[in-house]
């Protein structure tokens, strides 16, 4: 099994920085893809960003340039740093990794941009 466990979620003022992390343990495959999905109210879970074993990045339109992903290998652990954050940025974020054709999920941390 796979365990994810998120953190680094919080409020925020708009136009501020958040930087979240997300450690996997347990049955880690060398190839696999960790990303961040987010959910607000009212509305489907959506992609954020998206990386592979060989760090090659996807990441939703409305992130890009604002958003980095980045992971460290023998910590299995993935980041997303935020940077000019907006209120439509407010949601849960989701940790998630795939691998061999399963799809594993962390239990969400909140970010909140407001003033």
């Amino acid at each position: 099994q796979v365990q994810l466990v998120e953190s680094g979620g919080g409020l925020v003022q708009p136009g501020g920085s958040l930087r979240l992390s997300c450690a996997a343990s347990g049955s880690i495959d060398s190839i696999n893809a960790l990303g961040w999905y987010r959910q607000a109210p009212g509305k489907q879970r959506e992609l954020v960003a998206r990386i592979t074993s060989y760090r090659r990045e996807n990441y939703a339109d409305s992130v890009k340039g604002r958003f980095t992903i980045s992971r460290d290998n023998p910590k299995n652990t993935v980041y997303l740093q935020m940077n000019s954050l907006k209120p439509e940025d407010t949601a849960v974020y989701y940790c998630s990794l795939s691998q061999r054709g399963d799809n594993y999920w962390g239990q969400g941390t909140q970010v909140t941009v407001s003033s």
